[in-house]
């Protein structure tokens, strides 16, 4: 058997769930269930996906005898990317914890602000490192990842200064990018925050339907007063590096 661990933010859980629940290779998938998780377990279940499992511990993780791929996931919160030296703290505490039972590592982030400039360095575990990359570099964050890379995310930001990027991750998890309370939104400082700002850009991809997006933005681009458009999205850099991920893991078991 092989395993393949997976340390993501909770912004990219449509995504792992898509590619997960449709992946006939993997064998197990096992996740740390907790209030970060909880979504993603809920998304896998929704789409009928039937070799999942849940644990309250890392070292409550025992792989299935078999010859094919296996994963463990770890999802941690959005909060975290508010310090750099926190997400990078949160990212390599769980790597750690996880090292001695994978075989190598997929990373559901981007740059993020410089926090993973050298993800491979950063994690300093001795099992091969994956992680999403646009050319010859880290992806730059979540966004990035999901425009298309560096070039088209950046176009629209010239396009029309003053957009707010809405990926499916964000446009679920909005609320929670401030730090406030969901329930307790305070309207003044958002629009404080925002007062810039022109443009709610929905970024569709096929993990979640654009009907469900408009739905989730509806109360913030409203408050806002934001003109809403729409952009064609992707998931082919995150799905790359799942390959590649993949590849290796399959070596293993070869």
């Amino acid at each position: 058997m092989a395993v393949l661990g997976i340390i993501t933010c909770e912004i990219l859980e449509n995504e792992f769930a898509y590619l997960l629940g449709k992946d006939q290779e993997v064998a197990k998938i096992t996740i740390l269930e907790d209030s970060k998780s909880a979504r993603l377990i809920k998304l896998l279940e929704l789409k009928g996906v039937k070799n999942l499992h849940q644990i309250p511990h890392i070292s409550s993780f025992s792989p299935k005898p078999s010859e094919h791929l296996e994963v463990l996931v770890r999802v941690l919160e959005v909060a975290l990317h508010r310090k750099k030296h926190i997400l990078q703290k949160g990212i390599v505490s769980a790597a750690r914890e996880m090292n001695r039972y994978v075989d190598a590592f997929l990373l559901g982030y981007g740059l993020c602000g410089n926090a993973l400039r050298n993800p491979i360095e950063l994690l300093d575990v001795d099992v091969p490192v994956f992680y999403p990359v646009d050319d010859d570099h880290p992806v730059d964050d979540c966004v990035s990842m999901i425009m298309g890379g560096r070039d088209c995310y950046y176009a629209e930001q010239c396009r029309i200064p003053g957009t707010y990027f809405m990926t499916p991750g964000w446009t679920y998890h909005w609320k929670s990018m401030f730090g406030h309370n969901p329930c307790n939104i305070d309207s003044d400082i958002l629009k404080r925050v925002f007062k810039k700002y022109k443009r709610s850009l929905l970024v569709l991809t096929p993990v979640m339907p654009e009907d469900e997006m408009k739905q989730n933005t509806e109360e913030f681009d409203k408050l806002l007063k934001l003109q809403v458009e729409e952009h064609k999205g992707t998931i082919e850099i995150l799905n790359t590096a799942w390959k590649k991920a993949k590849s290796f893991i399959k070596t293993k078991i070869e």
